[in-house]
């Protein structure tokens, strides 16, 4: 029996992750829409399994496995193979290590794989193809586990009662576990992505929907779905369930990934608002026996976990090669597509059942060799670009190696400055030091070239923040130079105003300040309106104080569109030429605010 205004639920939690995805300045918490996904999940494979306790006095776990396999795994291996000849599209960054990413896929551990790589959920320079693939290890993680744990209990329990209140008390107390293990991990880890991806932390919303799943069954009408029919009629139901919806639109719009509060109580709210969503649904249910689910929105419902799959490797893909708005259109039509294909042809084909459209494409002449070639060339395009693969891309190469580079080339200087004999009454050596973040690293050679004797610190997502403790420290150690370069602003600049401030408070007496404005071109990345204030700010401090010469990269930035084709809009250069002419520029722009510090003065108080 298919429970109608469920598919409400799945379609919302998948606009909210589109909407993330495609349009993340104006949505920023569509991220949440994951853990709605979580929390029905949680309910209804709970639901179903209590309900073949209750018929059958018995669960038949490999029957469980068996059909969270065709569900699941069908669509998988045909959005890897479907994704492969695409990839010839963009550069072969894209598939740096896609062997690592196929097998954390295939092997349900994707959350794990981004973990030990470092992943980040948000912020990648070269955003992984198969990434969103942690929310599906961390289901499928629950689904063993937790699938283990109520077959187990089953076969101890001596009625569907004491059943369902081992299961209530089991999934409270592993809710608990969960919940505060992401709050407090949330102020103990360097990143959030950690607590995000894990599935110790991550899994709570699971729990909760499996205590609801205790008291409110699915096709089961239990005693207390039946209070709620009889208390409450069609327009408090809808009420309910628009509760729950606007509080999912108030985080969608409200709260960011880079927020503690979404992680102390974000997720949390997501998943109750879910919860009211749920029992609303189920009352409406039994409310409207008449009316039937539209056809539009059980297909959008029953293609909605294909359509997950698909979307991300398609957008990031279509992405590189046009605007958002056509790879918004392309993406969506493609995933929808495949999607169908998927849901009503593929996996009833593997699950040995039949549909419409799977018995009109059987009458197809020649249909059999065709469906088999085609896998076979996709299997094959998928092994060579696996075996052509870089495991390290380019772009990240080049970071490594400049940032090898630059740190032998820094303790050289540092023993070279200790020896100096300062002439200055500040006891100050003459030279310039460069503190930067990815940006500053990608112009290494440039800077080399055109600053030659300055001392160059950049580093992966420094923020002005830590540019700010590594000049103090600098300065503690008698290794900062008289003139100082601050090339940051990109990473967390939401609190531009009082790093820069506590960065001007401070630089040591007897020194000068060079700040480089950050640039950000991706106008749908949320941290992009603060990149520009932070460029307008550093305008105004430069103006303020005479010590402090502009090296506006900003503005430079925006004169050269061509050094961004093909790029994240961050970090300048898709191939070798454009990377040397947007070096070159970089180390310009920040020579020419060092010369300017000339006759001007230092620090003096």
């Amino acid at each position: 029996m298919r429970i109608k205004w469920f598919s409400l639920i799945r379609i919302t939690g998948l606009l909210l992750v589109l909407l993330y995805h495609f349009f993340q300045t104006t949505f920023p918490g569509g991220f949440f829409g994951v853990d709605v996904f979580f929390t029905f999940s949680g309910f209804l494979i709970t639901s179903l399994l209590l309900e073949e306790f209750g018929q059958k006095g018995k669960i038949d776990i490999l029957g469980f496995f068996r059909r969270r396999f065709y569900r699941i795994f069908p669509p998988v291996v045909l959005m890897i193979l479907v994704i492969m000849p695409f990839t010839f599209l963009v550069r072969q960054d894209y598939v740096a290590g896609i062997g690592g990413q196929i097998a954390g896929v295939l092997g349900f551990m994707t959350n794990f794989y981004e973990m030990l790589t470092g992943g980040s959920y948000e912020s990648q320079f070269i955003p992984h193809l198969f990434v969103h693939n942690w929310s599906l290890a961390v289901e499928v993680h629950y689904y063993i586990l937790w699938g283990l744990a109520v077959w187990f209990l089953s076969k101890r329990a001596k009625s569907s009662g004491q059943l369902r209140g081992t299961i209530f008390l089991l999934s409270s107390a592993a809710f608990i576990v969960s919940f505060l293990s992401m709050f407090i991990g949330s102020f103990i880890v360097s990143s959030y992505s950690t607590v995000y991806f894990s599935s110790l932390t991550h899994v709570y919303p699971f729990f909760l929907g499996s205590v609801l799943a205790t008291v409110i069954g699915v096709r089961h009408a239990t005693p207390l779905l039946k209070r709620l029919n009889r208390s409450l009629d069609l327009k408090q139901t809808l009420l309910v369930f628009g509760a729950g919806l606007g509080v999912l639109l108030l985080l969608t719009f409200f709260v960011k990934f880079t927020y503690l509060f979404a992680y102390l109580l974000g997720f949390l709210l997501a998943s109750l608002a879910a919860l009211l969503m749920i029992v609303a649904a189920r009352v409406l249910h039994e409310k409207t026996p008449t009316i039937k689910e539209p056809k539009i929105i059980s297909f959008l419902a029953d293609t909605s976990y294909a359509v997950y799959l698909f979307h991300w490797p398609f957008y990031i893909i279509f992405s590189q090669l046009m605007g958002n708005i056509p790879a918004v259109i392309l993406t969506t039509i493609f995933s929808y597509i495949f999607a169908t294909l998927s849901f009503y042809v593929i996996e009833p084909l593997v699950a040995g059942k039949s549909t419409d459209l799977l018995q009109k494409a059987k009458e197809i002449p020649h249909i059999k060799p065709v469906f088999a070639g085609s896998a076979g060339v996709l299997g094959l395009i998928t092994v060579v670009v696996i075996l052509i693969a870089p495991q390290v891309g380019a772009f990240e190469t080049d970071l490594m190696v400049n940032g090898l580079n630059q740190a032998q080339t820094n303790m050289n200087r540092t023993k070279t400055m200790a020896d100096q004999a300062e002439a200055s009454r500040y006891n100050i050596a003459e030279g310039v030091s460069i503190i930067g973040d990815s940006v500053t690293l990608r112009a290494s050679e440039g800077l080399k070239e055109v600053l030659p004797d300055a001392q160059i610190d950049g580093q992966v997502s420094r923020t002005t923040k830590q540019a700010n403790e590594l000049m103090l420290n600098y300065s503690q150690n008698k290794a900062l130079p008289k003139i100082v370069v601050i090339a940051t602003g990109v990473n967390n600049p939401e609190n531009y105003k009082a790093d820069l401030d506590l960065l001007i408070t401070n630089l040591p007496k007897g020194h000068q300040l060079v700040l480089v404005t950050p640039y950000e071109g991706d106008t749908t990345q949320e941290t992009q309106p603060y990149v520009e204030q932070y460029a307008s700010y550093a305008r105004e401090l430069a103006q303020k104080y005479p010590y402090i010469a502009l090296a506006d990269w900003n503005q430079v930035a925006k004169d050269h569109p061509d050094i961004w084709k093909g790029t994240d809009q961050v970090h300048f250069g898709s191939d070798t030429t454009k990377q040397d002419e947007g070096a070159k520029l970089y180390a310009e722009t920040i020579n020419a605010a060092v010369k300017s510090l000339a006759d001007k003065p230092v620090k003096s108080k």
